[in-house]
């Protein structure tokens, strides 16, 4: 038995092309700036690894581990900043480049012309019903910028954080530690990122749909880590 239990509204299993999965979301602590990941792995998750198993990791945790996160009003934006913000669908779930300090960590991020020049294709596009031009041309490390918001586990609730550093590699890293496969995901109710993975031969498509419903959430669960297991015909663990 495993001793994790679905976060609410939400379901352990999911049924994907590849067959049934399971999905163990696994509770920590409130993970700050210089947190080593590895520990983590040691004292949350180790002891429940089988064979075959997966982790998938927050990249939020990821970037808050690596000093990337910072309280909003320690970021100082910029005039650009300012202006574009202003141009970004808000949605319910999160508030994205929506904010002059969440467009300056883009700015900062991927430079000053490829902001200007995702912007300009955007403009030029959005009238013919065209979306998400901006952040395909910015790249994940601008769509998974985020900023504070009040569902968020305090004290992120008032912080706006960059994209993790290197995800493929802290992947593979944690896959050296704890012997499974590891993804880097970026999950909300409006769609799945995988940021980095321990190895290319994971399949991205699967990845999405065993995540399809945001099965850690992203509001005071504090389960930024998810053991996934595939679920076999004559099992009988719950």
């Amino acid at each position: 038995m495993m001793p994790f239990t679905p976060n609410r509204g939400k379901n352990l299993e999911i049924e994907t092309d590849a067959g049934v999965f399971y999905r163990y979301p696994v509770k920590t602590h409130v993970v700050m700036a210089g947190d080593n990941l590895f520990a983590m792995m040691d004292q949350y998750v180790k002891e429940y690894l089988r064979d075959g198993d997966m982790i998938f990791i927050s990249e939020k945790i990821v970037a808050i581990s690596q000093g990337r996160a910072f309280p909003v009003d320690e970021i100082k934006p910029s005039r650009l900043a300012r202006l574009l913000c202003k141009f970004v669908v808000k949605t319910p779930y999160g508030i994205g480049l929506g904010i002059p300090e969440t467009m300056e960590l883009a700015i900062r991020e991927v430079g000053r012309l490829r902001i200007l020049f995702a912007a300009f294709c955007s403009a030029i596009t959005k009238p013919f019903g065209i979306r998400g031009v901006f952040y395909r041309i910015c790249g994940d490390k601008a769509r998974a910028i985020d900023g504070p918001c009040d569902c968020t586990l305090p004290p992120y609730n008032h912080y706006a954080k960059m994209a993790p550093e290197k995800p493929d590699r802290v992947a593979r890293e944690l896959k050296d530690h704890t012997g499974c496969d590891v993804v880097v995901i970026d999950a909300n109710d409006l769609g799945v990122e995988v940021l980095g993975r321990s190895g290319k031969e994971i399949d991205i498509g699967l990845c999405k749909q065993i995540f399809g419903d945001n099965p850690l959430d992203q509001s005071d669960q504090q389960t930024p880590i998810c053991i996934v297991r595939k679920k076999e015909e004559d099992s009988h663990e719950n």
